[in-house]
């Protein structure tokens, strides 16, 4: 299940650092952290909330915003020759809606799902980044737990409310990183890049009666090798916040059996009153799917090869499948 608390130690951990707490506590035992986390509060209470509605977490994986292959390509490349020169830049994140657009990482430095949950919840929980660009510092917890990375964190434009995150590991670069942003920004308005993403995050959610398999009402798809993963948007019976609560704890369970230590599972059907489960465990993916009451094993097996055809068929759109570097 969901460890909570572990997300709650890392979000301290990722505005003091482990360094600082290990410090604290070895002077005072008894310290009272509260002190030193004024103005945090929203984080922490943004988090659990995020939790307790966000499947990335269950998945341990991040969600990418649906974008035709070159568009997504033709907005890494920008980021890739704007800032490829500039020294000591970390990571390159552009995200929207909850949402990854393009990550592009320096050599051999990888970005966990479980820092990257941390920097969604940064920007979703601070409306200030919306006003103006921004320098802060941000320990990434999963990269290095000692110490902070400084971000430039700014909204694209005014007309494009996608934010990009640059990383480094020198504090005296911000005009720099500004200078940088501003040139990705106007070569992403020349090659019609903002209008892209703009209809990207603003097209309706879409659904799993999309798909093409009538007896399917949702499901969650984890890509192993990236750590993405995708779902559709929620439609009846699961757009209530109760439903859609009751949803995300069936998912739970199913995730919870199939991870089980002492007897882990690789596939499990599930009939229940309200609907029937099946969740499926390859050494690719991660597959959750709801269905409607009565389907039978055999009926579920069929349709979810249906669903995995429609996946492949549409991965480079939902997926960011390379790793770019600088």
């Amino acid at each position: 299940m969901l460890c909570f608390s572990r997300y709650v130690y890392n979000q301290v951990v990722s505005v003091l650092t482990s360094s600082q707490l290990t410090r604290i506590y070895e002077q005072r035992r008894n310290y009272d952290l509260r002190r030193l986390l004024t103005g945090t509060e929203r984080l922490i209470d943004h988090l659990l909330n995020f939790m307790e509605c966000e499947p990335a977490f269950l998945l341990g994986a991040v969600k990418c915003l649906p974008l035709v292959p070159s568009v997504r390509d033709s907005i890494t490349q920008t980021i890739v020759q704007t800032c490829g020169k500039i020294k000591n830049l970390v990571f390159a994140i552009l995200l929207a809606n909850n949402q990854l657009i393009t990550l592009v990482r320096m050599k051999k430095y990888f970005i966990h799902p479980a820092d990257l949950h941390l920097i969604f919840n940064l920007i979703n929980s601070s409306e200030s980044f919306k006003a103006a660009e921004s320098w802060t510092p941000i320990c990434l917890p999963k990269f290095d737990s000692s110490g902070f990375l400084h971000g430039h964190v700014s909204y694209l434009s005014y007309d494009c409310q996608a934010c990009l995150l640059l990383l480094t590991v020198d504090r005296d670069v911000f005009f720099i990183l500004s200078e940088a942003k501003q040139k990705i920004v106007e070569k992403l308005r020349r090659g019609n890049c903002l209008e892209a993403i703009n209809e990207s995050m603003n097209r309706p959610s879409f659904l799993a009666s999309q798909v093409g398999v009538p007896e399917m009402r949702h499901f969650l798809y984890k890509c192993k090798s990236t750590a993405q993963f995708w779902s559709p948007g929620l439609e009846p019976p699961y757009h209530t916040a109760e439903e859609t609560e009751r949803l995300l704890g069936l998912y739970q369970a199913l995730h919870h059996r199939l991870h089980a230590a002492s007897r882990p599972l690789k596939l499990l059907h599930q009939q229940l009153d309200k609907e029937t489960l099946l969740a499926w465990v390859t050494s690719g993916f991660e597959l959750y799917v709801t269905f409607e009451p009565l389907v039978t094993k055999h009926s579920a097996i069929n349709a979810v090869n249906k669903l995995l055809r429609w996946i492949k068929k549409e991965e480079e759109r939902l997926f960011i499948l390379n790793a770019p570097t600088f």
